[in-house]
Formats: C-alpha cells, structure tokens, sequence
C-alpha cells in the first residue's frame, strides 16, 4: 500500500473537481481525501502503484469539462491509513489557483428546467458544476459558496441533500440552488413599483407590447427590446444615444438563426459554445428587411443565443411553455435586440440601484434579481475569419482565464491603454487579462479601472512588482499607474503602444528572441512624440526598434479628424496640390476652414496612422463622412470592397500605387489618388485592399531582407479587416514569412495591457 501526494493546479475550483477526483477514487479503489486550497486541488491517495498511475493519468485526460489542468505533481509520503475516500473542507493560504470564466447554462440543466415534474421547473437560476457564473460571483478564492454572492442564500434540505453527495451532478456546486431556497427574480416599472404577475411572462408581454426592458444577465443588465419592432428599436436608439451602431440580438437556438444569416460550421460552434459570444455573422439580403433598424447600412450581424436560465425563460414564454427541450431544435419567431446597458460609454449597469439612476429615461420596466453581480463583465464579441476567429473584444466567457507565459518572473500588473481597457495581472507563467473595461474618457470607466485593478489583484492574492503603463503622460490608465506605484513603492515603465501590440502577440505564442512587428491602428503616440499608427518595428523583449512606417498625413483639428474622414480626405487633397478642391468636394460646413488650416499647418499634426488612411479612403469613395461610431468608414470600405471580391474574385493592385523609399517609408498617397474619381465604388474598394496588401508585402519583404528575421508578428485594430488579414497572410507565407497574428487576445487596444507585461518582464530579465 502507497501513499501519494498529488498536487493539482489551474482552473480546478468551481469545476466539480472535487467530485471527479471521488468517483476516480471509488473505481480504482483507493482511499484518502481531496480539497481546495488557495494553490488549486490537494490529494492524499492511497493504494497499488497501478492504481495511483491510473489516477494521475485519468485527472489529466478526463478532467471536467469546464477544468484546465496545467500541471499534475505527486509525491511519495507516509501517512497513516484512511479507511475511506472523502472530501475535505477547503483550506486557505495564499492564491496560487484561478477562478474560471462565466458559462451558459448546459444541456443537462436544460433539461431540467423544462422538465414540468422537476422541481426546478422554470427555475431562473439553475445551475451546476458545469456550468453557470463563476467570475461574476466570486469574492474571494478558494471558490467555495461562502466566499460568493450565493452565501446569502441557504440551502434548503433537498438541495443540502444534493449538495453533500459525491455521486450527484450538484455535489459542491457553489451556486446550486431551487425556487424555494434561491434568488428570486422580480419585475417593475421606470418607478420602482413592482408589476404583479409572473416576472418572466410580464417582462415578455412588455417586449412584445414594444417596451425595453433592462435585463440582470451575468455580468450586467441588458437593455432588450423587439427586434423586429422598428418603433421599438427606433426608440432604444433615441433613448441610448445611439444613432447608427449596430446592436446585437439574441435568438433561441441555431435553428433561428437561418432567416437572418448562414452560419458556418466554425460559427455554429462559437454560437453554441459555452462561452456563448457574440459572432459577426454574415447576414442574408433579408436580415435588414426583416429587423429594420438593427444594423443599418452594414451586410453583418451580431447574433448571440441564450447564455441565463432567464435568457431562455423568455423564449420558452413565447413559444407557450411547452413541454421538453425539443423546441430548442425549432426554429423560434422571437428576436430580442440584446445590448449592454452601458448609456454614454460607461461600464456596464451591474445592481438595481445603479439601473434606476442610470438607465432612468432608458428602460421602461427592469427584469431584476438579488443575486449580486460581485464583477461586471460584458459580452465578449467574435469575428470569424476564414477558417479561423478572433476577438473584437474578449470578455464574459473566457476573461479572466490565464494566458500561458513561456517563463514564470516576478508579477507585473499592466494598466492598458486609454481606449478599449483592460488590466493585466502576471503571475508566475500565467497572464490574467481582465474583462473588458472600455475607454477611460469618463469619470465612471475611470472608476471601474480602479475597481478591477484592486480586485485582480486580491481575488489573485498577488502583490505587484512592478508596473507598466502607456507611454501618453495624459492618460488616465497612466496617472493611474504612476499613483499606484507611487504608494506601493514600486518602479514603473512606460512602454509605448506599438511595441506593446506586438508584445501581447508575442506573448500568447511565447516567443522569444527578435523579430519583425507590424502595428497597424487608429494612434498611439510614438517615441518622438507624433501620434504612430502604421508602424514596422524589431521587436526583442524590452527592446524595440522603428524600422520604417507609413508616410505621414495631416490630421486638419488633431483628434477631430478621427471622427471625420472627410478631413482626412481633404489632407490628401491637400498633399496632392488639390486644396482647391476640397470645399467643392466637401458639404460640410467647415470645409474651408479645413481648407485654410491645410494651407497655414496650423493644428495639424502629421500622423503614420493606418486607420487614418481607411478614413480617408472611405470618405473618398464617398462611403462615409463623419463617423456615428469608432471604425464605421473602415467597416464600410471593407463591406464594399468584399461585395466585389465575392463577385469578382482579388482584383490586381493598382500599378504605382505605393512606393517605398530608402528610410523605410511607405507612401499610400498614390493609391488614395486613384480613389478620387473612381467611377465603381466597390471595384475601387477592392483595388483599394489589393494594392494596400501589396505595398505591406514588399515593404516587409525589404525589412526582412535587411534585418535577416523571417518572423513577424501584428497587432492593431486594423487588422480586424478580414480582407486584409487573409491575403496579407497569405502573400506572406507564400514568400516564406511566418506570420504570429492574435488568437488569444484581440488584435485591437484590449491586448495592450497583455503586451505592456510582457514588455515589462522582459525588462526586469535584463536588470
């Protein structure tokens, strides 16, 4: 008889782990004990050797579903002998585990919940251990329920029952409850006063009836309304602010999905993953006839499927409670625009309190619950990609899941970037990049920051030390970094943007060693203290060296222009000796000031800005003119420049449309003076695109030649452009280039804060 020590770390809590580990022990005969502690999963197994192999090798191979098992170590000791297999309570220390991501409800739940003999029947906050909030609801690690927002809520005797016993599906699940021992849901008006009735069924009669209703979901409320209600969504756009940007929906199941899009196998699987994000779906001609309103001018559609018991309560309701699961196989006729409740770019509406001061002139009713929301966190968005998907935004359903590291070093906490926050906390080899956060130009993001940063950190139990931030002294991710170094007594550094986009590339895929990075986004400001955004850089750890970039436009009012292609256009008329042109071409009231500005430079800062360069295109091709949101003209011009290739097949590059001179610059100025009288909009586009890939082939093809690295990496929010990214990779690899792109983070301003930290450790290597 042996005795083992098996340690067990990774995302191994709140997984039924511990109930896992009891039914190996039953089959294999062994004895001992399992717990939680602060590092991840302790065992004590005794038994024959082959008995405690086949243990070790079963925890790693047939792990629960929602488990990530990172390491597996054991270790002979002497023990006296157990005379059972049970499981412990859970023990304290310092945190060397992680708590999982939120995930949808699971089919076994399912089940249950439309099973009218369960006792669970339409129970809005069933769950088990695999599945259901985690982040959401944890206050401290080890995850066990009094350390969640369900220590309120005592177990009656069943569900006590359920819960102490190893061999059912509820064993230990933290957040397991019923309808007589559970959170209860609740509906009222824009008042306060509560609607009689059920909750469920009133807030459907609402949605129908053309009202928005603010509904509690995981990581916030959400503001729903009737999708196919043009008045309705009208309305939540004038309420929200929200002139032209498109919403998301929600549908019941795949089956729905047909008359709007047609989704790929790779985006039936995202739709349907536990995760559950949204997926940029392509939309079918119908879709905007059908939900007017919805996505206006734009040929995709955000589509998510029900993610809270609550989520698919309403769609039960409307399909008249029947009976079963089979109707999550049939198509259903509901469509509920679901978007966050985040009014004027703030975080996302989390309690009660907070929905009536804030959505107050929003929502007409708000369907509400009393399980706290410990964390917000938003959905998380996907784009697929060819054969491939990456993210818009990671969030609700892999956030804060870690990000392997290829080497442990001392924890670095990364503050991010001002637009598309996040935070990233290392410890050891693992990266935590927080939830989304948003853009931190008001007070309550800036508010939120603080909130995760304090909360990362704790719920970790890490201790920092040292911090990274962006290199722009006048953010505020910045000034918040330099304040909390300041009263922790720690050395900050200050890395800049493009570095960091190529930093977070490089540590998803763990590289080491030099290679080549090509940051293409909206700004970021540079070393020499220019705003950069189409950068080709040498990127080695800590080190980074700008190799060449896009030649730089004017950018007529600074920060104004970003918001106004057609300035950008006007700049490029301007450099083409056509500033004559620009009021004619132009009906916009500032034209000629614009105009006058070109001439005399004056508040026109020169920019190596990709994104700028979109902007100009599209506002040439007359496709946009001033923005209603971030990235619409560059969505636009790729929207038309798809249309053609779809029917045309990649066009040729324009001859000349590029050059390259011997400091590295690239010069797009001839291609958007092709655009200018371009007589095929969508032809132009593509020609657009092809040429651009072109000149971005060659140009890294020269530094590659030069510098002798075979390997680059890119990041910035460009390349969320699927025709960009396709091709680009494809010219690339041909000329024998190993391309990194982002997989794990997003491409855009979310993996900064990843990038910063790598940066950082590799700073600290060489000291």
């Amino acid at each position: 008889m042996l005795t083992w020590h098996i340690r067990v770390t990774g995302v191994v809590q709140g997984v039924g782990f511990r109930p896992f580990v009891w039914r190996l022990a039953q089959q294999l005969a062994l004895n001992g004990w399992v717990r939680n502690d602060a590092q991840g999963v302790e065992i004590l197994a005794q038994g024959l050797r082959s008995g405690l192999a086949e243990l070790v090798q079963r925890l790693r191979l047939e792990a629960p579903p929602l488990a990530r098992v990172d390491a597996v170590q054991t270790q002979d000791m002497v023990a006296g002998p157990c005379a059972a297999f049970r499981i412990l309570p859970s023990q304290s220390g310092q945190a060397a585990t992680a708590i999982g991501p939120d995930v949808a409800v699971c089919a076994d739940c399912l089940d249950k919940l439309f099973d009218p003999s369960n006792r669970r029947w339409r129970h809005a906050f069933i769950t088990c251990t695999h599945c259901g909030p985690r982040f959401t609801v944890t206050r401290a690690l080890p995850y066990d329920r009094p350390q969640t927002s369900m220590a309120a809520f005592a177990l009656c005797p069943d569900c006590s029952s359920e819960y102490t016993a190893p061999t059912d599906r509820r064993f230990h699940a933290e957040t397991t409850c019923c309808p007589q021992c559970g959170p209860r849901l609740s509906l009222s008006d824009a008042q306060g006063q509560v609607i009689a009735g059920d909750p469920v069924a009133q807030s459907l009669r609402l949605l129908q009836s053309g009202g928005i209703v603010a509904i509690k979901s995981l990581g916030g409320f959400h503001l729903a309304c009737d999708a196919r209600n043009a008045e309705a969504v009208a309305r939540l756009r004038l309420r929200k602010n929200r002139e032209t940007k498109p919403f998301a929906v929600m549908l019941a199941n795949v089956a729905s999905v047909a008359s709007f899009a047609k989704p790929s196998t790779t985006e039936v699987d995202l739709l349907t993953s536990r995760a559950r994000p949204i997926v940029l779906l392509p939309a079918t001609k119908a879709c905007e006839a059908i939900l007017p309103g919805v996505a206006p001018g734009l040929l995709s559609l955000g589509v998510m499927l029900p993610v809270t018991p609550i989520h698919y309560l309403l769609f039960h309701e409307a399909a008249g409670r029947p009976a079963g699961c089979a109707w999550l196989n049939e198509p259903q006729t509901m469509v509920l625009v679901m978007t966050s409740a985040n009014p004027g770019g703030e975080p996302i509406v989390r309690d009660a309190e907070e929905a009536r001061t804030r959505l107050a002139g929003i929502a007409d009713a708000f369907l509400d619950h009393d399980r706290d929301i410990v964390a917000r966190c938003d959905d998380s968005v996907i784009r697929p990609m060819a054969s491939t998907w990456q993210f818009v935004r990671r969030s609700r359903g892999y956030a804060p899941a870690a990000i392997g590291l290829p080497h442990a070093g001392p924890s670095v906490l990364a503050f991010g970037s001002h637009l598309k926050n996040t935070v990233c906390l290392t410890r050891g080899q693992e990266a935590f990049l927080s939830p989304h956060i948003g853009s931190l130009d008001n007070a309550a993001s800036c508010e939120f920051q603080d909130e995760t940063v304090q909360r990362l950190c704790a719920l970790l139990d890490v201790k920092p030390q040292r911090v990274a931030h962006d290199l722009h002294p006048d953010d505020y991710s910045t000034r918040a970094a330099v304040q909390y170094a300041r009263q922790h007594g720690l050395t900050t550094l200050a890395v800049q943007h493009h570095h960091a986009h190529i930093g977070a590339v490089c540590a998803e895929h763990g590289w080491r060693g030099p290679l080549l990075g090509l940051a293409l986004d909206g700004v970021g400001l540079g070393t020499d203290g220019t705003a950069w955004g189409g950068e080709l850089l040498r990127v080695d750890g800590a080190q980074c060296e700008r190799l060449g970039h896009l030649q730089a436009l004017p950018m007529p009012g600074g920060d104004s222009a970003a918001r106004a292609p057609w300035r950008m256009a006007a700049a490029v008329l301007h450099a083409l000796g056509r500033n004559a042109e620009i009021v004619r071409r132009f009906q916009d009231p500032a034209a000629s000031t614009v105009a006058a500005m070109l001439v005399r430079q004056f508040n026109c800062p020169p920019s190596s800005s990709m994104g700028r360069v979109f902007d100009a295109a599209a506002a040439l091709l007359g496709l946009c003119h001033t923005l209603a949101y971030e990235a619409q003209a560059a969505m636009l011009l790729e929207q038309a420049a798809t249309g053609f290739v779809d029917a045309h097949g990649w066009p040729e590059p324009l001859p000349g449309g590029y050059a390259i001179n011997d400091a590295g610059q690239l010069d797009l100025l001839p291609l958007l003076a092709a655009l200018m009288d371009a007589g095929d909009t969508a032809q132009a586009a593509a020609s657009f695109h092809a040429t651009l890939v072109m000149g971005l082939t060659e140009w890294v093809l020269r530094a590659a030649q030069t510098t002798g690295l075979r390997t680059l990496a890119w990041g910035g929010g460009c390349f969320l452009n699927t025709l960009l990214c396709t091709h680009l990779q494809q010219n690339l690899e041909h000329h024998g280039i190993m391309v990194l792109a982002p997989g794990l983070s997003s491409p855009g301003d979310g993996s900064i804060a990843l990038g910063q930290a790598w940066v950082a450790l590799h700073s600290l290597e060489k000291n």
